[in-house]
């Protein structure tokens, strides 16, 4: 039997409670919010669309994304993996998962994130997957980009 990947699927009745009982590992506290908040936000925000992160069947992670109207980039956001699966490679997979997914069901090419300063681990992930820091700023977050070559 194949092992299972990582995928995602969208946020829904079924499986959203799955989603608010992940937890933050305690030393990415002050870098990302408890699921919940992310929850809240996409269904009060309006603008951002959540999925769960799937290993086999466990739902071990987040992400949400959005698209700005002024430039047409999809943002990927409130990234997490539970505290009992990280350092295993699957925060690289959900990103590179959810570029891949996005992509191909609406098009984008062109993707952005956000990360504090002093989130090092996150940095160095995105830049290590191809992101490029623009000098941009989102609040107190540095902002990096990716652009998907044309013809993918």
């Amino acid at each position: 039997m194949p092992e299972p990947n990582i995928f995602l699927t969208p946020v829904i009745a079924d499986n959203w409670r799955q989603v608010a009982t992940l937890q933050v590992s305690p030393d990415q506290r002050e870098f990302v919010a408890e699921p919940t908040y992310y929850l809240c936000l996409c269904h009060y925000g309006g603008l951002w669309h959540p999925l769960a992160v799937q290993f086999g069947e466990e739902i071990i992670g987040y992400l949400q994304w959005a698209v700005d109207d002024a430039d047409g980039s999809c943002w990927l956001g409130g990234i997490l993996i539970d505290s009992h699966q990280q350092g295993k490679g699957y925060g690289r997979q959900a990103v590179q998962a959810a570029i891949k997914q996005l992509s191909r069901e609406h098009g984008y090419n062109h993707f952005a994130l956000s990360y504090q300063p002093d989130n090092t681990r996150a940095r160095q992930l995105y830049l290590s997957m191809g992101f490029v820091e623009t000098g941009e700023t989102e609040g107190n977050e540095f902002v990096a980009r990716l652009r998907l070559p044309s013809n993918e």
